[in-house]
């Protein structure tokens, strides 16, 4: 039984782990005899080394072993960003509804109950390693084009894979590196997949940072619970720009012009900009001397008008 890492052009790669050698035998003749790259693994810090070197299309976890348990093993991968997306297929001769619900919460994508029936398992590793090709099929595809996608957890949002595209966006609209959307976008995730599950509408998630938009749409499903989220960057700044010049504004003017134009409140400008919203107000009474006007909503008026301006002649 091999461990070298595989050649991923030749077949698909699972990884075994379980403590028990003859559980080891039994399985990697069966899954070496249809067509599979077998590597094996008998405790828990050797799976997760196996799995961050090779990433296995697949891995079989035994959820009951000496020292690191499979569920903490389960957890360890769906925690890295590199092995999140790699599907993990249980075997435990837990059949009570806790153990089983344990496999799931850990990031478990199915099981399989002890004694092991190979036919059973090579069924259910074929449906799982179909899948997940396609998925990887898609995200290359992806990452080869330059766009900005990531895979989500509807459940609480965690990334489960992200192109590099996408991880500086999402640092840069959240201000964040964790592996996680925000709570706001986690919501939004749950009710636009539940929406397209029943077939109706979904609407774009957006988020500013100044005069740009990163605005976010759910594409499709990739695997039980987890959805593919394709994302695209807007400016506004030539229009920031132009009242800049328009009105004889700083930028910082401009941008709280801009976003009085919205219809933002000086509390959602201040969130939006990152300042507090007395220095928001304090703009805003800046913007009124150099316009000429006493109110938001004739200051608003104002620059609508420049970029109506604008949208006709460009």
């Amino acid at each position: 039984m091999s461990n070298r890492l595989p050649d991923r052009s030749s077949a698909d790669v699972v990884l075994i782990v379980d403590d028990v050698p003859d559980n080891l035998s039994v399985l990697h003749d069966a899954l070496d005899e249809s067509g599979y790259t077998v590597l094996v693994a008998t405790s828990g810090e050797t799976a997760l080394q196996r799995a961050g070197q090779a990433l296995p299309d697949v891995v079989l976890l035994d959820a009951v072993m000496p020292g690191m348990s499979g569920f903490e093993v389960a957890r360890r991968l769906k925690g890295e960003a590199a092995t999140a997306h790699i599907p993990i297929i249980f075997m435990t001769g837990l059949t009570d509804t806790e153990h089983v619900v344990a496999a799931f919460e850990a990031g478990g994508a199915d099981y399989v109950t002890k004694p092991i029936r190979p036919k059973e398992v090579l069924a259910r590793i074929a449906a799982h390693v179909q899948s997940a090709r396609h998925t990887r099929q898609a995200r290359n595809a992806l990452d080869a084009f330059g766009h900005a996608a990531v895979t989500v957890r509807a459940s609480d949002g965690r990334l489960v894979w992200q192109t590099p595209l996408a991880r500086s966006l999402l640092t840069r609209y959240f201000a964040s590196a964790e592996p996680q959307l925000p709570e706001a976008a986690t919501d939004w995730v749950q009710a636009q997949s539940q929406a397209q599950l029943a077939g109706l509408a979904t609407s774009s998630f957006t988020v500013a940072h100044g005069a740009n938009r990163l605005v976010l749409a759910l594409h499709e499903q990739t695997g039980d619970g987890e959805w593919l989220v394709v994302m695209r960057e807007a400016s506004d700044a030539a229009v920031v720009e132009a009242m800049t010049h328009t009105f004889r504004l700083t930028l910082r003017e401009a941008e709280v012009l801009y976003w009085v134009v919205k219809g933002k409140t000086n509390r959602d400008i201040a969130d939006i900009l990152g300042m507090s919203a007395a220095t928001v107000k304090k703009h805003l009474e800046h913007v009124f001397d150099k316009l000429g006007v006493e109110t938001r909503t004739a200051a608003a008026g104002l620059a609508i008008g420049r970029v109506r301006q604008l949208a006709a002649n460009g």
